[in-house]
């Protein structure tokens, strides 16, 4: 059976919408791509999850989260004080849309797996920089 809210339900819902607040609020600019990193690597991992199990509304749910947050990083890229820095989140993001959008059209847990990876590099790589 197909719970929309997982297994905590409404309050488990509630309680993760105020968690990320919580931690979204006063949070650096620095901080705050660190969170969308958490937010979307969360997203990835229950993308696969629901691949695996074939539950197609979560997938969806998780893509269609994913999706947006990549949409989000990428909006915030400044090319002119990124540079070439910028130039290649572009190639990297476009990357994990094609991953996700191949992931759920295809059941293919392997671009889930590869998306995930190609963000947990960047993560990693933007939480050093702290």
């Amino acid at each position: 059976m197909y719970k929309p809210f997982g297994t905590y339900g409404r309050a488990g819902a509630q309680y993760r919408q105020i968690d990320v607040t919580t931690r979204v609020e006063g949070a650096s600019p620095h901080r705050l791509v660190a969170i969308l990193y958490e937010e979307l690597l969360g997203a990835i991992a229950t993308m696969g999850q629901a691949i695996r199990v074939g539950d197609i509304v979560r997938r969806g749910e998780s893509q269609s989260k994913a999706l947006a947050i990549v949409g989000g990083l990428e909006a915030g890229l400044d090319f002119e004080k990124g540079g070439d820095i910028a130039r290649m989140l572009v190639t990297i993001y476009a990357e994990v849309k094609r991953l996700l959008i191949r992931a759920a059209r295809e059941d293919a847990q392997d671009a889930s797996d590869a998306a995930r990876k190609l963000v947990g590099e960047i993560a990693t790589a933007w939480n050093a920089i702290a």
